[in-house]
């Protein structure tokens, strides 16, 4: 398993794709990067609402009080978008997540405008879940 990039490399790796075909393929393949989900952790606790496709997150705080993020889903773009939001949250505290704003990120990537309606809708949930229950912990 290949690990995922951190955020300076996500956004020079994304930059380099020459086109959005590249990036889709690349999103996929950040996705394939994602550690197995087990079948215990696809339970409706941690089922996001509000996608399309069935998108699993699970969030534990480690002992360093660092958030650790694992996620699936059944679409494989979806998955990459997930691998694409735990890489800007990578190595955060619950209190860092609820403080940061993923946006500046998707509009260095462009990410937003080339996205469906209704992929756009479920990066949001994605990201308002990960924010809610971080600020329950934090």
């Amino acid at each position: 398993m290949v690990a995922l990039p951190d955020k300076e490399k996500l956004l020079r790796n994304f930059q380099r794709c020459a086109n959005w075909e590249e990036k889709y393929l690349y999103i996929i393949e950040l996705g394939q990067r994602l550690p197995e989900l087990t079948e215990q952790d696809r339970n409706p606790e941690n089922s996001i609402q509000g996608c399309q496709s069935q998108v699993w997150i699970v969030m534990r705080q480690n002992a360093e009080g660092i958030i650790e993020l694992q996620g699936d889903s059944d679409a494989a773009i979806v998955k990459g978008l997930i691998g694409v939001v735990f890489i800007l949250y990578d190595q955060m505290t619950a209190q860092d997540i609820v403080n940061f704003d993923v946006r500046p990120w998707f509009e260095k990537m462009a990410l937003a405008q080339h996205l469906t309606p209704s992929r756009s809708q479920g990066l949001e949930a994605m990201i308002r879940a990960i924010r809610t229950k971080a600020a329950t912990i934090g």
